[in-house]
């Protein structure tokens, strides 16, 4: 039996495409899917063919609140990547900044804060 596996993460965020674009950007994964949502708001799956986020607007569309009715986004996201280095360098060519650099088990990290304010590990 395959061990069990993150398919996908859901977040509801004030700019979904901003976010879409800097995953795009810093990882190459490409728009799996653009639609609205049953609850009058929009989504963007951005990833590859194994696995994605889901970026959501409240029912408002873009630039309302960063809550659902599924709770708020989330702590951070943690992105395990081949070449740390490399991805880092993107993250300034996107406008960000890097911070809170370490290395301890599993391996080093960095973070970083998107345009919706979402902190995320790499």
């Amino acid at each position: 039996m395959a061990a069990p596996r993150i398919e996908h993460l859901n977040m509801t965020l004030r700019d979904p495409e901003a976010t879409a674009r800097l995953v795009e950007t810093v990882f190459g994964w490409q728009v799996r899917w653009d639609g609205e949502t049953s609850g009058g708001g929009r989504t963007i799956h951005v990833g590859s063919e194994n696995h994605y986020l889901a970026l959501c607007t409240g029912p408002g569309g873009a630039g309302t609140a960063q809550s659902a009715s599924k709770g708020l986004p989330l702590n951070h996201i943690g992105v395990e990547v081949e070449d740390l280095d490399v991805v880092e360098a993107r993250v300034p060519a996107a406008g960000l900044a890097p911070f809170s650099h370490d290395n301890y088990e599993p391996g080093r990290r960095f973070y970083f804060k998107d345009a919706n304010g979402v902190e995320s590990k790499w």
